[in-house]
């Protein structure tokens, strides 16, 4: 009886009978490793607004993250009061921003502040951590953000559910615009952290069964207003 390690190992010799070009010769036009535009190799993004937001929240989705748009500043405090009291959050993590001093003052919660020195004790004990961003990605569901743009790492590390302020203009189509946005924003200046994060932290490792929060906040909630 073939067991997994089998089909596994015969998988690979398989693979291995296919001979791979070497890097850099006979490449066709467009492919990989050539001067052609990425974007012909990764997956298509829609040119519009909504066709964005639909591939967002479809990936979000798949990725077991939690999406919502709001129109109004009234329906972001709504959503904010919402997740309090259906999570019985009692202390909250957060930096200083715009969408994050407004979330706090909502909340109306003790706060860890991280743009001031705190015991890391205080801040593993927040039931959330509330960041703003860098940007959306719709290509791939996820979340591009820097110690700037979210008040540091352990923000989105440390406590189990991880909120995401974000503005309908950070919403972008994919991962060059994401990254030429670093390029323009922050010039030779980068900052001393950034992160792609895509869904919730999770690990695969054991018997093959998805686990959340192996390495992180087994949630992740993002609102776009």
């Amino acid at each position: 009886m073939q067991t997994e390690k089998d089909s596994i190992l015969e998988r690979v010799r398989e693979a291995l009978k296919a001979t791979a070009p070497v890097p850099g010769h006979g490449q066709a036009p467009g492919s990989p490793g050539t001067n052609h535009s990425a974007r012909r190799w990764l997956p298509h993004v829609g040119e519009t607004f909504q066709e964005r937001l639909a591939l967002f929240e479809k990936n979000a989705a798949d990725l077991k993250a939690s999406f919502c748009l709001v129109h109004r500043h009234e329906e972001l405090a709504k959503r904010l009061l919402d997740l309090r009291e259906a999570e019985g959050w009692k202390k909250v993590g957060a930096h200083s921003g715009e969408l994050t001093d407004q979330a706090s003052h909502v909340l109306g919660l003790p706060v860890v502040s991280t743009d001031k020195p705190y015991p890391v004790g205080e801040l593993e004990s927040c039931d959330v951590g509330i960041t703003e961003c860098d940007a959306l990605i719709a290509q791939t569901g996820s979340v591009l953000l820097t110690n700037r743009s979210a008040g540091g790492r352990a923000l989105s590390v440390l406590p189990p559910h991880h909120l995401v302020l974000a503005r309908r203009e950070q919403l972008i189509p994919d991962l060059p615009e994401a990254f030429a946005l670093l390029k323009q924003k922050y010039g030779s200046n980068y900052p001393s952290f950034m992160s792609l994060i895509t869904g919730p932290s999770r690990t695969g490792d054991i018997e093959r069964i998805l686990v959340l929060g192996a390495h992180g906040p087994r949630k992740l909630t993002i609102v776009c207003i």
